[in-house]
């Protein structure tokens, strides 16, 4: 099986080894074709990845070009393939995905199971999470991401990659792992300040490892970042969780984030 990897560099991999792709041009065209996992993509979309609006006059021969020298990578990897896995189309080029992995594809695929089994598996999603994590290896494609298709996606991934984190962290204290999990979590939070499921969490194993006093300091820093930078106050969710450490409400030493707005709001009713 060849595998496409591009949460990182940009690799092909075959069971000889692994296959470099060199020049800008077949690298981009590779990594639109390889975002679009699996979809055709129009020769006008890839010329704008390639070129943006500064296309050269011939710009369709030149895409035909390069496709051509990327099938041939392909064939040499996969020499006892039927057809070609790039194939031209009357309006464009796809990259077809079958009997191939590729990371990005993979990652989703678990870190959406473990959303599924996080409630009533919590350490099934843990070890599945932290398996589909480990597949990042950088930035998406190395940082050098083309253009529109390019971009939307590492976007795309990046957000996923977060969410997957959110998941796994809600799931390490539902089995009661705070402590072990704090210093995941400050980097996380660190890393992203402006995002409040982060602190909302980190509050929470701060909380439960004794720590009240930080936990709300947690809480004020973060007011403080999202008036500054983005001029608004905290959610109704951040503060729920910052009441919550306030009154030492039951709630905080069970469960993950959602039990303690779900007590929450049972306690307005």
């Amino acid at each position: 099986m060849v595998e496409f990897r591009i949460l990182g560099g940009l690799e092909m991999l075959s069971a000889d080894g692994r296959v470099t792709v060199s020049g800008g041009f077949q690298r981009m065209l590779l990594q639109a074709l390889l975002v679009s996992e699996g979809k055709a993509v129009s020769s006008e979309a890839l010329m704008a990845e390639l070129w943006a609006e500064a296309a050269p006059s011939g710009a369709a021969n030149a895409l035909q070009a390069h496709a051509s020298r990327i099938r041939k990578k392909l064939r040499v990897i996969e020499p006892g393939r039927d057809r070609p896995r790039l194939v031209c189309l009357p309006y464009g080029y796809q990259l077809l995905m079958d009997g191939a992995r590729l990371d990005a594809t993979a990652f989703m695929e678990s870190a959406a199971r473990a959303e599924r089994l996080r409630a009533d598996a919590p350490e099934e999603a843990v070890t599945l999470l932290r398996g589909a994590l480990r597949l990042w290896r950088g930035a998406v494609c190395g940082g050098n991401l083309g253009g529109p298709l390019g971009k939307a996606a590492a976007a795309r991934y990046e957000e996923h990659r977060l969410r997957a984190l959110e998941t796994l962290f809600d799931s390490e204290l539902l089995l009661d792992r705070q402590t072990a999990i704090l210093a995941e979590l400050r980097e996380a939070h660190l890393a992203n300040p402006l995002r409040e499921r982060f602190c909302e969490q980190l509050m929470i194993a701060l909380y439960r490892a004794g720590r009240q006093a930080e936990a709300l300091d947690t809480c004020r820093q973060t007011w403080q970042c999202l008036v500054e930078q983005l001029g608004v106050d905290p959610s109704p969710s951040l503060r729920r969780v910052e009441h919550a450490i306030l009154v030492q409400d039951p709630a905080l030493d069970r469960g993950p984030v959602s039990a303690v707005h779900a007590a929450r709001v049972r306690s307005h009713r």
